[in-house]
């Protein structure tokens, strides 16, 4: 299916020439320290660490991080050069909504970490896991990486696709989501209802958590479950009438990638290394991932038929 795109502008601004700039240099700190890590460095490891217990499988880690991070200099590229307006709609929406869905917790937990808990890495209370300023140089490089990555995004996206989330909630058919969507949006917000009362208990400490700054990112992790039902609901149900429709659009955007990303990628890293969370934890997990692919395929959907119904 190909979706009808307005007039892109012949060049680029200068604006956007320093975001991809800026996106790409901040990409440079963490391929530098993986780099480093999979020629055998321990540098901001500390002794001790399980880091050093399992080195092939860490060697392999740090090779498909390197090539996800990589992604995001392609990215910044697509977004910025002529080439890219021709890329086909999926194959630009699936990788920056994965880029979205595993940054946008660093860009709200992280800051969130070092307020409430003067900083410190992401370990508890066992042997560290990297040292201090690691957390500091990576997850800054992420957060500079996001910011710069999502301006590149809107722009390009309301340039491209803008004419399809003109107009206002209640400006939509009223019978415009089919009974599928509905039940897909339900469905998710009952799923959600395990990782999100999980993450809360943990959160004001009526359940265990790994680590003084675990508290914190449960919070993050419920407000991302939250975004995720919210929009899809006010998208399948035609709620919140008076908002632009770019919010709900955006509430399940970022709320579906965050939950379902993380919820993926840490299942993916229990498959392949020692970790071996509690069947409450793993549960969570799973259903924060699906949960989240449901509150996708909503979105999917809704931008599926203004697509078919937009002028050619």
């Amino acid at each position: 299916m190909t979706i009808p795109t307005a007039a892109l502008p012949a060049g680029v601004s200068t604006r956007r020439r320093r975001l991809r700039r800026v996106a790409i240099t901040a990409c440079l700190p963490y391929l530098s320290l993986k780099a480093a890590w999979i020629a055998g460095s321990h540098l901001g490891i500390p002794d001790g660490s399980p880091l050093l217990e399992h080195r092939l499988t860490a060697a392999l880690a740090n090779g498909v991080t390197v090539l996800m991070d990589a992604a995001v200099v392609v990215l910044a590229l697509l977004l910025t050069r002529p080439w890219g307006r021709r890329v086909p709609a999926w194959l630009l929406a699936v990788p920056m909504w994965l880029a979205v869905g595993l940054l946008a917790p660093i860009m709200v937990g992280f800051p969130l970490q070092l307020v409430l808990h003067g900083g410190g890495g992401g370990h508890g209370d066992g042997e560290p896991f990297l040292a201090d300023w690691v957390f500091a140089v990576v997850y800054g490089g992420f957060i500079v990486q996001g910011l710069a990555l999502g301006a590149l995004f809107t722009g390009y996206a309301r340039e491209r696709w803008g004419h399809l989330w003109q107009g206002r909630v209640r400006e939509l058919p009223a019978g415009g989501a089919t009974g599928a969507q509905r039940l897909t949006a339900v469905t998710a917000a009952l799923l959600a209802l395990l990782p999100g009362a999980v993450r809360l208990l943990r959160a004001v400490g009526a359940a265990a958590a790994d680590g003084s700054g675990a508290r914190s990112m449960q919070c993050v992790f419920v407000l991302f479950l939250a975004m995720a039902v919210t929009g899809a609901w006010q998208l399948a149900f035609r709620r919140g009438r008076a908002l632009p429709v770019a919010v709900p659009l955006a509430l399940a955007w970022t709320g579906s990638g965050a939950v379902a990303c993380w919820g993926g990628w840490i299942s993916l890293g229990t498959l392949v290394t020692a970790y071996r969370p509690a069947p409450l934890t793993s549960l969570t997990y799973a259903g924060q991932m699906i949960t989240g692919l449901l509150v996708a395929s909503v979105l999917a959907h809704f931008l599926t038929d203004r697509t078919a119904k937009a002028p050619r």
